[in-house]
């Protein structure tokens, strides 16, 4: 599927639409996005509630795997973001290196926005948490095992 909306511009946030979840990078410029992301596949679902995972940099449309994507840089009008070149820079310098990885709080989501802002989020774990319960364990289920799969798919 397409790109939606605007076209990126080196240090915007890109949003991938996955089935249930949202996969987070940031633009560098060129067709490509750094992002968090298993090297190999999880080597057991529980490795992503505290594994870890490599920072990337790969073509828009490898990481899109077939999923539309667009710009979402949802928290400018609260935050002001870094400037662009300092954004792209810093990520281009993680690009290899291994990090740690949580699904609650060190996710993709969290990578992307800690680089433009300065600080982590990630809205679908705040919105997992809201909706918890029966509702938020299936989800958080379906969410991991959806990761795991894609991901697996991805890099084979």
């Amino acid at each position: 599927m397409p790109l939606e909306g605007p076209s990126p511009k080196p240090g915007d946030l890109i949003e991938f639409n996955r089935t249930i979840y949202q996969h987070w990078g940031i633009y560098v410029g060129d067709g490509y996005v750094v992002h968090l992301t298993d090297q190999e596949g999880w080597s057991s679902l529980s490795s992503a509630f505290g594994g870890s995972a490599i920072v990337r940099k790969d073509h828009l449309e490898r990481v899109a795997d077939g999923c539309s994507y667009k710009v979402n840089n949802k928290y400018d009008e609260k935050i002001p973001p870094y400037p662009r070149e300092k954004v792209v820079r810093a990520a281009l310098e993680l690009v290899g290196r291994t990090m740690p990885y949580s699904v609650t709080s060190a996710n993709c989501e969290h990578f992307a926005t800690e680089l433009r802002y300065g600080k982590g989020f990630s809205d679908q774990v705040d919105n997992a948490v809201l909706y918890s319960g029966v509702a938020g364990g299936v989800l958080a289920t379906a969410l991991v095992i959806t990761a795991f799969t894609r991901s697996r798919r991805q890099n084979q």
